[in-house]
């Protein structure tokens, strides 16, 4: 989708949204909201980076080796002090992650562990 095209689609959601009862936008609130719920920042998963893992983006630092780390007793103070490009924000959405893909962490943590 270009750029152009992007502006104009926002245009009409401006549009939409002045005409629409406060009852139908908060409807449309929870929409995006649900559709943004699956959308950590800061966090990706690259094919052919970390074997795919999600990371911390900037750093190449895995999710489970965090979540790891932090299960073995590491303070964050440990791990802002181990990992100097790692940022206290990155922790935290590092923690959400976690509490959202609980399996999918310890499968890899588990997978690394036999490695």
């Amino acid at each position: 989708m270009t750029f152009a095209k992007q502006m104009t689609v926002l245009q009409q959601a401006n549009q939409l949204l002045v005409i629409m009862k406060r009852s139908e936008k908060a409807q449309l609130l929870q929409w995006v909201v649900r559709d943004l719920g699956d959308a950590f920042p800061g966090i990706e998963s690259t094919q052919g980076i970390c074997g795919g893992s999600p990371c911390i983006v900037r750093t190449r630092i895995p999710i489970w080796v965090l979540e790891q780390a932090r299960l073995l007793g590491t303070s964050e103070a440990d791990l802002l002090q181990c990992y100097p490009s790692l940022r206290a924000e990155d922790l935290t959405n590092d923690w959400a992650y976690v509490r959202s893909h609980k399996k999918e962490i310890e499968q890899q943590i588990c997978d690394n562990e036999q490695d």
